[in-house]
């Protein structure tokens, strides 16, 4: 699997403390080796973000991408669950 960003979420991953972007790379590891690997809690949104999946990168911490062909996902937001969602 490939990994893209918005420049969006660049801006939101700069602003994350250097632990929650370390908790990332390491998540991202596994995503492009395996995206459905239990640990990362993959699912599909729904409602308005019905078109986009989810990822876990810490308890709280969730990245939103979409996926954009079979093996390229464009990650979109990342933030705190209550901040995405909320």
């Amino acid at each position: 699997m490939q990994a893209g960003f918005s420049k969006n979420f660049k801006k939101q991953f700069g602003k994350l403390p250097k632990k929650i972007q370390d908790h990332f790379y390491r998540k991202l590891d596994i995503f492009i080796a395996n995206p459905f690997h239990p640990v990362l809690n993959n699912h599909q949104l729904s409602g308005a973000m019905k078109n986009m999946k989810s990822i876990n990168v810490t308890g709280d911490v969730r990245a939103i991408y979409e996926q954009v062909d079979k093996n390229k996902a464009l990650f979109l937001i990342i933030g705190n669950h209550n901040n995405l969602y909320g």
